[in-house]
């Protein structure tokens, strides 16, 4: 899987309401290269299922994570624009900004999102 994140050592990694662990590997691989130049992050969110993600988000039954290729990070404003800048170096197309979390996930057009997005929270 990957070099620095699993479900083991990150369990947001995986739906809290089910456990279904559905995180892309080619997204966990670009999450690697953010890491290596960021440094060590904490997940807050990475897969939902459907069910989880109406529950929890505006997005509805099709949100990002749904897709597995969606992850929120814990960060503060230096974090945040830290992990900005490395996640673009890797092609991420889409970012949620909050105060206390950065959003990244690098779906678009195909996927039914719009590419090239930040958003605040």
């Amino acid at each position: 899987m990957s070099r620095h994140f699993s479900y083991s050592g990150d369990p947001m990694l995986a739906c809290s309401c089910c456990g279904v662990k559905g995180m892309e590997p080619a997204f966990l691989e670009l999450l690697d290269h953010i890491r290596e130049e960021v440094g060590p992050m904490t997940v807050t969110s990475g897969y939902r299922c459907k069910k989880h993600n109406a529950a929890v988000s505006s997005t509805g039954e099709n949100g990002p994570h749904v897709h597995g290729r969606a992850i929120d990070i814990k960060a503060n404003s230096e974090q945040r624009y830290r992990i900005l800048a490395a996640a673009m170096k890797q092609g991420i197309n889409r970012f949620g900004i909050a105060n206390s979390f950065i959003h990244i996930d690098n779906l678009g057009e195909l996927d039914g999102f719009p590419e090239d997005r930040i958003w605040t929270y």
